[in-house]
């Protein structure tokens, strides 16, 4: 019963509710199953895939040590992104198999023009919210 409770958390974790559009990409076997289906209930829709050509709110990120360059993962990442629309690197858990180090995150998402924020527990895996920087111009 404590996972089912567990699990009621990662959508509120993420910063994820009812209407929003959420792209997953980096899709395995290994990735959370609760928590995607979690984001789909919140959200109402299911998850789209990195054919969408939708503008979307969130971009759930699963990336392990192995899977190629992160920057060039989050380039594509932020493509489809709405103007103050997020990034979640959900990465395997230190000790897990494909943990990725956090400082591979932090240095490469300024290179892919993004800013991290602390990352939060998310079961098995943990989640580090990257964002756009507000740029003066946007701002009325």
């Amino acid at each position: 019963m404590v996972a089912a409770a567990d699990a009621q958390n990662y959508a509120q974790k993420l910063g994820i509710s009812h209407g929003m559009s959420v792209q997953e990409l980096g899709w395995d076997e290994d990735t959370d199953d609760a928590l995607r289906d979690e984001v789909e209930e919140v959200t109402g829709s299911d998850l789209l895939d990195e054919e969408t050509d939708e503008v979307v709110d969130v971009a759930l990120l699963w990336w392990r040590d192995g899977d190629g360059d992160l920057v060039d993962a989050l380039m594509d990442a932020i493509g489809p992104l709405a103007d103050d629309g997020v990034v979640w690197v959900l990465t395997p858990k230190t000790g897990q198999s494909g943990h990725v180090d956090p400082s591979e995150i932090a240095e490469s998402a300024p290179t892919a023009g993004l800013t991290s924020t602390t990352p939060v527990s998310l079961g098995s895996w943990t989640g580090t919210k990257l964002m756009q920087p507000k740029t003066p111009s946007k701002q009325r």
